[in-house]
């Protein structure tokens, strides 16, 4: 696609050499081949770096561009981004591509769909009801059980079990939104990626990346009831107790322990052996690994056990 196309579709004037654009990708991941954008002044600097050549920015940031840069200056910004995300949507089925490619030893169920494009390993077992997308890559030995769904693109690796009712690849919950109060929505393009090793419970979503992947990274284990969003990567040999939330962009380093019920807002950064009370509410980014914390406010769990005592005896 032509960088002239989408300033055609947002109805908006292209500055500089058209260029041709493949998809879209964040300041500090962007290729030559994908379109970026920058909505506020504190992006100035990662927008001087970034490697893309085509822009969506507002007039402010023109002068941080890299040089022979071309771009569409927006009102705003994230308007313009969730439109022209759109453009870069895959169709959910596509018939024309060859058929699923299914190893040995495999039981797939009669009742279960395998799109096209699809690639199965061997010793692979999918039970009735589930549903396998296009070019959904499952690796060997894996057991999905009745009535999962897996999105277009998603990769689930080797040695995996993903219990019924499971969803992974659906949309992120992402929009933008307009001063008369619309909400627009941003496709979601990227995809989901389970490691080796990982076994995710019954009736667990984990959202598709607007741009690149959502991550559960080689033994990680998910009880039942578990919500993941988009992009967030969680670390390897982590543990998640039910009924936990995890916020956009938010990452967990590994050997996370979360107990029940806790909830992760988007955009933080998770120290490594990190462990979480049950009902943990967590707001900011933690940089000090081994740590234990309870509560919400979360504190850390020995401050948090004190202040129970303090409270109970306000009963007495």
């Amino acid at each position: 696609m032509l960088f002239s196309d989408i300033a055609s579709h947002l109805k908006l004037e292209l500055v500089g050499e058209d260029v041709e654009i493949d998809s879209m990708n964040e300041l500090s991941l962007s290729s030559p081949s994908q379109l970026s954008f920058a909505v506020h002044k504190r992006y100035a600097n990662e927008l001087n770096f970034s490697k893309a050549k085509a822009f969506l920015i507002t007039n402010a940031l023109i002068e941080h561009l890299p040089k022979g840069s071309s771009y569409i200056v927006c009102e705003d910004v994230s308007i313009s981004m969730a439109e022209a995300t759109k453009l870069f949507h895959k169709k959910p089925i596509e018939p024309h591509l060859g058929d699923a490619v299914v190893g040995e030893e495999c039981y797939i169920d009669s009742m279960a769909k395998i799109e096209k494009g699809a690639v199965i390993g061997s010793n692979v077992t999918i039970m009735a009801g589930a549903y396998i997308g296009t070019n959904v890559v499952v690796g060997s030995n894996t057991v999905v059980y009745p009535n999962v769904t897996i999105y277009r693109d998603s990769v689930i690796g080797s040695e995996c079990i993903i219990h019924a009712g499971t969803v992974i690849g659906a949309d992120g919950f992402g929009f933008s939104h307009t001063k008369e109060g619309r909400h627009i929505k941003i496709y979601q393009n990227g995809n989901v990626i389970i490691e080796d090793d990982v076994e995710i419970g019954a009736n667990c979503a984990i959202d598709r990346a607007v741009f690149n992947s959502t991550i559960i990274r080689r033994g990680t284990k998910l009880d039942n009831f578990i919500h993941i969003a988009h992009n967030c990567d969680i670390g390897e040999y982590s543990i998640f107790v039910a009924q936990t939330g995890v916020g956009g962009s938010t990452k967990l380093g590994r050997n996370c322990v979360v107990s029940g019920q806790s909830a992760f807002s988007d955009h933080l950064e998770i120290a490594p052996f990190s462990t979480f009370t049950a009902r943990s509410g967590v707001t900011k980014s933690i940089d000090k690994s081994g740590g234990v914390y309870s509560g919400f406010p979360l504190m850390n769990h020995r401050d948090w056990k004190r202040l129970q005592v303090r409270i109970a005896k306000l009963n007495e």
